[in-house]
């Protein structure tokens, strides 16, 4: 019997919209948890450059398929949107994010209305951006992602990648824009 070819590792790279970064690079790791990830399959996996382009490499959920990610950032950002990759069946569906919510549990994850919620579709399991509302993330120190459900409604949910797309709150200098402004009057 034959065996089929093993797809490749690497995925796609996906075209960032103009003006906006991956904020990996922006990402405390240090301070970033995640509730219920089995212990063999962390955040990490999903979160980190290099280990989220490997399709063997993945976030997994633990007791049942709910997932609560804190990730806080090394300065104030702007969000505009997140990249998911997971599979048909296991990947999350229902994500509500809350902007500079430290110290969230499962127990009061619903005692706060979020800033968004989206429903992932398919396609956005095989990397479409899901735009969020982009004014109300505006001046993000922390990121909390609660996947309160998954695509096929099982008990595990696996994330193979997670890249949050924004830009620092640095890259606008008012100074500068004034100055030009006085230039041009």
């Amino acid at each position: 019997m034959a065996t089929t070819a093993t797809p490749a590792t690497t995925a796609a790279p996906v075209q960032l919209p103009l003006g906006q970064v991956d904020l990996a690079d922006c990402i405390e790791w240090q301070s970033v948890e995640c509730l219920n990830e089995n212990s063999l399959h962390t955040s990490v996996n999903a979160l980190k450059q290099g280990y989220r382009e490997d399709n063997g490499l993945y976030l997994e959920s633990d007791a049942d398929e709910q997932l609560l990610l804190y990730i806080p950032f090394n300065q104030v950002v702007k969000l505009h949107s997140l990249i998911i990759r997971g599979p048909p069946e296991e990947g999350p569906r229902t994500l509500k994010l809350f902007a500079n919510r430290p110290n969230m549990g499962f127990s009061n994850v619903t005692d706060f209305p979020p800033n968004d919620t989206v429903i992932a579709s398919l396609e956005n399991l095989e990397g479409k951006p899901i735009p969020l509302k982009y004014v109300k993330f505006q001046s993000v120190r922390s990121l909390t992602l609660f996947v309160e459900d998954n695509q096929g409604g099982g008990e595990v949910t696996q994330l193979q990648k997670l890249a949050i797309v924004g830009s620092t709150v640095e890259t606008t200098n008012m100074k500068d824009l004034k100055k030009i402004s006085e230039n041009e009057g």
